[in-house]
């Protein structure tokens, strides 16, 4: 989109409803409506406000040609009406004019409406997509922090917001002004001054009473967006958690959580509405007193001749002229609150600092071998809870090291340092001498394939899945992908094949099935560097062995990290790091660390006894606990 990113490149005052920054949004706003690079827009915007000031204009007018007509349709002093066709023809032209200048200022109105319809929505389209942008930079810590639903919600409403104060701030409040500024012109020039001042006084207790209860509606407002994100989240959760549910059949207690929250929306909605009520009350109630004191001002001056029964008509049409545009400032001011309100949480959101940045300047990482060289690593998500503790170790290119140890210990943190999710506290992350902080993050994660323990797939096809690891890569080398990976042959027996479509998170597939998915779309990025993190800690014994073959395969020859909990993945690594506490305990190979005796032969031995009860309960039971991993069966439709 045009305009580019121009709220990443300053950083914005912060915009509170409470203190009805108008200005302040309008101003961090301002680039997306005046985009750069896009003359059309511009002219766009150029052309509409012309196009505004023209109906305004046209609409203050038209009043007179209502009067010049009542003040020709009136009988002389005589009592006897004009009956000459000359005297006739007058008032039906002047009628006539009347229909034109609204029919004319209406399509002025329209003419603005949509030549700014493109600039709006480009305005929301890019901002969106700036926020969407935004997320993707923010540090895992965010997302591991966030609830997806409550966050949708935010910008959902945010990029409404946008749209509602871009158009009446700019396209509606302005004009209405502009439009009082001269029906008050007009009445003193063609009237009197008390007659300006009763409008006027009329007008302030008009705005004052709608900001004072506006005031008021922006907290209830606010608890009912914060009602409405936490019933959406909770529905949000509980959906994307059917299985969880349903296995503990906790049905009634996910829609009684929902339901809680509803009501609490609810409530908060219906203040919404019921305070709605009132402010259209009392604002009918204020104009129509004013408009009622203006006409009895005239109807006397009328009745003492000082007055035409049409300047008693052309009056009376300047203040229903002059009600509409004031209803709408009431209205454009309870919409632009309830923009700020909305927009309100995506500018905090937009205002969060991304936690890993790249350098000004900074290269991308060149990986000539593969070599990896933490040196002293500490880090911490807490800094009252260190989690690495001085970790030094090196991973010769083309090497395999992998990384075990007791829960807890830190050895998923070393893969999340080494994809750079977060920056080191002390020490650093080398790749061929090249220290990550100070290589471009994109660069560094297009370095690196990663097989996770818990495979999440998109919501797509097969095909899609596997072709995320290269968007540009052809069907063809997404089936040589799969058959490297051993599940070309189940796709080939799916009804629709590589376009079946996988399921929200994967679900229709095994967690196997899923594994493959993930180690097709790996070969198929064609790292240099592979990290395998616990790749098949949630598999049944015979899916394991199955999947691991394939993951020796990918990992043949590409500098690899394998964090594992079961350590019979891991007896032929090249060297092997114990992990406890957050530091490196014991080193060696699988045969020299058994030898010594230490953690890791402690683990390697629970671990054999607990296979050894598992494959006795397996031949005891025989086939049928082996399947516990069968797949959903995918519809053909």
């Amino acid at each position: 989109a045009g305009g580019g990113r121009p709220m990443s490149k300053a950083p914005r005052s912060r915009i509170s409803a409470d203190r009805g920054e108008t200005f302040a949004a309008l101003r961090s706003l301002w680039p997306y409506m005046w985009p750069a690079g896009r003359a059309d827009l511009k002219l766009r915007v150029v052309v509409a406000v012309a196009a505004l000031v023209v109906a305004k204009v046209v609409t203050v007018l038209v009043p007179y040609t209502y009067k010049w007509a009542t003040d020709s349709l009136v009988t002389d002093e005589t009592g006897r009406t004009a009956e000459t066709l000359a005297m006739v023809a007058v008032p039906i032209a002047l009628v006539l004019a009347y229909g034109l200048g609204r029919i004319v200022a209406m399509g002025f109105n329209q003419l603005r409406d949509a030549l700014f319809a493109r600039v709006g929505q480009h305005a929301v389209r890019t901002l969106a997509n700036e926020t969407f942008r935004h997320l993707h930079d923010l540090s895992l810590r965010f997302h591991v922090q966030r609830r997806t639903g409550a966050l949708s919600r935010v910008i959902e409403r945010g990029t409404k917001g946008i749209e509602t104060i871009i158009r009446y701030a700019i396209l509606n409040a302005a004009p209405t002004v502009f439009e009082f500024a001269l029906t008050a012109v007009v009445i003193w020039w063609q009237f009197d001054v008390w007659y300006v001042a009763v409008i006027a006084a009329t007008v302030w207790l008009y705005l004052w009473f709608t900001v004072a209860l506006s005031n008021y509606r922006i907290g209830v407002v606010r608890a009912m967006n914060a009602s409405d994100n936490e019933a959406n989240a909770k529905a949000i959760d509980s959906l994307l958690n059917y299985e969880t549910v349903k296995v503990f059949g906790n049905e009634a207690m996910e829609s009684e959580r929902f339901d809680r929250s509803m009501a609490q929306y609810e409530r908060n909605a219906i203040r919404t509405w019921v305070s709605l009520a009132w402010l259209n009350q009392g604002q009918t109630v204020i104009f129509t007193v004013g408009m009622a004191a203006c006409m009895v001002l005239s109807a006397v001056a009328v009745v003492r001749g000082e007055q035409t029964v049409g300047d008693f008509v052309m009056l009376n049409a300047l203040l229903m002229q002059l009600g509409i545009p004031l209803n709408f400032i009431g209205y454009v001011y309870r919409e632009i609150r309830q923009g700020l309100a909305d927009i309100e949480a995506m500018f905090d959101l937009l205002d969060v600092p991304a936690e890993v940045v790249d350098k000004p300047g900074a290269p991308p990482l060149v990986v000539s071998a593969g070599e990896i060289r933490f040196e002293d690593v500490r880090f911490h998500y807490d800094p009252d809870r260190e989690i690495l503790k001085g970790v030094s170790f090196t991973v010769p290119a083309g090497r395999t090291v992998a990384i075990v140890g007791p829960s807890g210990a830190g050895k998923s943190t070393i893969a999340r340092l080494l994809y750079r999710f977060y920056d080191v506290t002390g020490g650093r992350i080398l790749i061929d001498g090249q220290d990550l902080r100070d290589v471009r993050q994109q660069s560094l994660r297009a370095a690196i394939g990663i097989v996770p323990q818990d495979t999440v797939l998109f919501n797509d096809t097969i095909a899609y899945n596997i072709g995320y690891g290269r968007p540009s890569a052809g069907p063809e080398e997404i089936r040589e992908a799969a058959r490297l990976a051993s599940i070309d042959g189940f796709i080939a027996s799916l009804p629709k094949g590589y376009e079946t479509e996988v399921g929200e998170r994967g679900l229709k597939l095994s967690g196997g099935e899923k594994q493959r998915v993930a180690i097709a779309r790996t070969i198929l990025k064609a790292p240099p560097i592979l990290v395998l993190d616990e790749a098949t800690s949630a598999l049944d014994t015979r899916t394991e062995q199955e999947i691991q073959t394939s993951l020796d395969q990918v990992s043949r020859g590409r500098t690899t990290v394998v964090v594992a909990h079961r350590l019979s993945t891991v007896v032929g690594a090249d060297e092997i790091l114990v992990l406890e506490q957050g530091r490196v305990v014991e080193r060696g190979t699988h045969a020299e660390l058994v030898a010594r005796g230490g953690l890791y032969a402690e683990m390697w031995e629970r671990q054999r006894e607990a296979a050894a009860a598992e494959a006795a309960a397996e031949a005891i039971v025989g086939d049928g606990t082996a399947a516990a991993d069968e797949r959903q069966p995918i519809p053909a439709a």
